[in-house]
């Protein structure tokens, strides 16, 4: 893919007309200025309301603006240790995913053909895909956050044939056959190794008149995502060609997308409506599987660079953001369109976003789902003006109006399935229930899950016309008499006590709401309907010191202020909440839940089972230390059984227990341990301490 290096730096002036500066260097010239409106001048809803598929609107992009910046992305470090950015352009783009797609559709890669897509983001990444929705092949996709065992198990689920991925991607393919034993066609990015297949670089030489792009559209299968699986097993979501535009659609009206942003993205979905929107999408240097650690400082580099007006990302990476640019009394007018989600958006990262943004800047927290996006949508002036007292009274979290298109509708909660919605079914404004969602952005089902779909897509026969689908999406909240949401919680996560149920981000937002307090989370030990509630608090304040005993009193005469929260009295300090890694918002509330419950526990005895089996391994490591020591100091007998216990034992307690501190971080994180206490302790004791976490 031809790309064109970009070392620009913009310059913002603050005028009547909010215009800005940037410049773009081009091959051969000099860097020329290019003026850039702040406010959205060219609409571009036509292009996903006339377009039959993705791959469409970009060929349409492509032909009327070939010369345009389609993707901006590092590449590597400038001599003065910067980021270093590379440029292609939306004719270079559709060029490399007519060339990827020859080469694909000769190696047997054709429509319908289910094909694993493992690749950084990137312009390749972006040209992958495109290439494969024009060819009607369908990418699978899974968040790399969620952990090799949970990514194989997805991929086994799904049953691909085809495989694109680096080399690294392909040894766990090669030694997974169990998982991708259906298999038939690798394409590897990069050089190949022992495992057969092709390469990109070869495909991409493939002669021959270029295939033409497959006749797909409507309800066709376009891709299949999965739910990252942080409060249950990850689902195949299967996305339809028909419901992709629709989202399009959805995002540009709800926050006045136009082929004239300029939007930096942090997460790859976006980039793709960036093109095809038409729009320049910057990719963020961070590292996609820790978004919310980006250097805030490399952030604002890259929307000063290029005159970003639009950007998405988590609330927890925003309040980085907003918190970095206040220390340095920095602001960023040119940035007109800011978009959150993920997560309940705190007001206070509201806040803090208003006091760095041009006055007419917009600031939208929405509501969305693997399975539908966006729900409901709501800006900041209504946020502060209107609800944000509403969360540290216990109301929940409003995320706004449904976006057009889309319906919600609030029943009450069912644990098991529900087979079909009767007349009446809905609750009425201010009664918290399940949230259930219809529209043309949600996804007909789940792939190959019949048990999911049951559980999760509800039928409502209409009289004289076709049934509708609902989802359920296992939220809890309520509509008030204005028709906005309030976020509640998670069904599966709410505290089940005696007499009643207690709603997770309902309570947690009292607490939140205390100066002392980063975040609270609420849990429940015990069985389903007895349950314990328990509050978990991170904070600075030291745990056990007497400034910690004063703020739970704090939080206990603030919760009997209300009605949510009244009776709630145990609270345990905890250093850092297991979060979710795409975003760094959504709390392990299960894993919380127990470690409250060894925390409360009564300890055990002196010799336990637990503590006895722990004493295997210190064995194993007295016998390795003391046979070191003696054939250091002393003649050790050559008797060949005892050496090959020693060698054994070393292997045993050095690279065995080493190999398990992956998997013991997360573990140890969420039992509030730090990384290197929980190492430490995995290599001493190996999995009988980790596994009991």
């Amino acid at each position: 893919m031809s790309t064109r290096t970009s070392t620009t730096k913009s310059t913002s002036t603050s005028t009547s007309t909010s215009t800005t500066t940037s410049t773009s260097t081009v091959p051969g010239s000099a860097p020329t200025a290019r003026t850039a409106p702040t406010a959205p001048t060219t609409p571009t809803a036509p292009t996903p309301d006339s377009a039959r598929s993705l791959a469409d609107c970009l060929e349409r992009n492509a032909a009327a603006f070939p010369h345009k910046p389609a993707v901006i992305h590092p590449d590597g470090r400038e001599s003065g240790g910067g980021p270093r950015y590379r440029e292609v352009t939306y004719g270079e783009l559709q060029d490399t995913v007519e060339e990827i797609a020859h080469g694909l559709a000769r190696a047997g890669i054709t429509r319908g053909t289910k094909t694993v897509l493992m690749a950084p983001p990137g312009p390749e990444l972006f040209a992958l895909a495109f290439a494969l929705f024009r060819l009607g092949a369908v990418p699978v996709v899974v968040d790399p956050g969620m952990g090799v065992r949970r990514m194989l198990h997805c991929y086994r689920a799904v049953g691909a044939e085809a495989f694109i991925g680096p080399p690294l991607a392909h040894l766990v393919r090669v030694l997974g056959r169990r998982t991708f034993g259906g298999v038939r066609i690798p394409v590897t990015l990069g050089r190949r190794r022992l495992w057969g297949g092709r390469t990109l670089a070869a495909l991409r030489t493939t002669g021959g008149p270029r295939t033409p792009a497959a006749e797909v559209g409507g309800d066709d299968l376009l891709m299949i995502g999965f739910t990252t699986g942080s409060t249950g097993p990850a689902k195949g979501v299967e996305y339809t060609h028909r419901m992709a535009l629709s989202i399009a659609r959805q995002i540009e009206a709800a926050h006045g997308r136009t082929r004239d942003d300029t939007s930096l993205v942090t997460l790859p979905f976006y980039g793709i409506l960036d093109l095809v929107y038409g729009s320049t999408t910057v990719l963020a240097p961070l590292a996609p599987a820790k978004v919310a650690r980006a250097d805030p400082a490399l952030l604002v580099d890259a929307l000063e660079r290029f005159g970003a007006t639009t950007m998405f990302a988590s609330p927890a990476l925003l309040r980085n953001l907003a918190d970095h640019l206040t220390t340095l009394g920095r602001t960023l007018p040119d940035l007109r369109c800011v978009v959150s989600g993920g997560a309940p958006v705190p007001d206070s990262v509201v806040a803090a976003l208003r006091t760095v943004l041009d006055g007419k800047a917009s600031v939208h927290a929405t509501y969305g789902a693997t399975e539908v996006l966006p729900i409901t949508s709501i800006e900041s002036e209504e946020i502060l003006a209107e609800t944000s007292g509403g969360s540290a009274r216990g109301a929940g979290t409003c995320t706004g109006r449904p976006v057009p298109g889309t319906r919600v509708l609030i029943v009450p909660v069912t644990d098991g399935p529900l087979a079909r919605l009767h007349p009446g079914s809905a609750l009425p404004a201010g009664s918290v229930g399940e949230i259930l969602v219809e529209g043309e952005s949600v996804s007909p089902r789940y792939h190959r899950a019949p048990h999911s779909d049951a559980l999760h897509k509800v039928h409502e026969s209409r009289p004289g016309a076709a049934a509708l689908t609902w989802h359920r999406t296992g939220d809890l909240g309520y509509l008030d008499d204005r028709g906005r949401l309030w976020f509640c919680g998670r069904t599966s996560q709410r505290v089940r006590a005696a007499g009643r149920d207690l709603y997770t981000v309902r309570c947690e937002g009292v607490f939140n709401a205390h100066p002392l307090v980063r975040r609270s989370a609420l849990v429940g030990i015990g069985p389903a309907g007895a349950q314990h509630p328990v509050v978990c608090v991170e904070t600075a304040v030291p745990a056990g010191s007497p400034a910690w005993r004063d703020l739970v009193a704090e939080l206990r005469a603030l919760a009997a202020e209300h009605s949510s929260t009244r009776g709630l009295e145990e609270f345990l300090h905890h250093p850092a909440f297991p979060v979710d890694v795409r975003h760094n918002a959504k709390i392990g509330r299960e894993q919380l839940a127990r470690w409250a419950q060894r925390r409360l526990a009564p300890p055990p005895p002196p010799f336990s089972r637990a503590r006895a089996a722990r004493l295997v391994p210190l064995a194993g490591w007295a016998y390795l230390v003391g046979g070191a020591l003696w054939a250091a100091v002393a003649d050790v007998p050559d008797v060949p059984l005892l050496r090959l216990l020693w060698w054994t034992d070393a292997f045993l307690s050095i690279p065995v227990h080493a190999a398990q501190i992956p998997l013991a971080l997360p573990r140890g994180r969420a039992a509030g341990h730090g990384s290197a206490a929980t190492a430490a302790r995995t290599m001493l004791y190996g999995a009988t301490w980790w596994r009991a976490l």
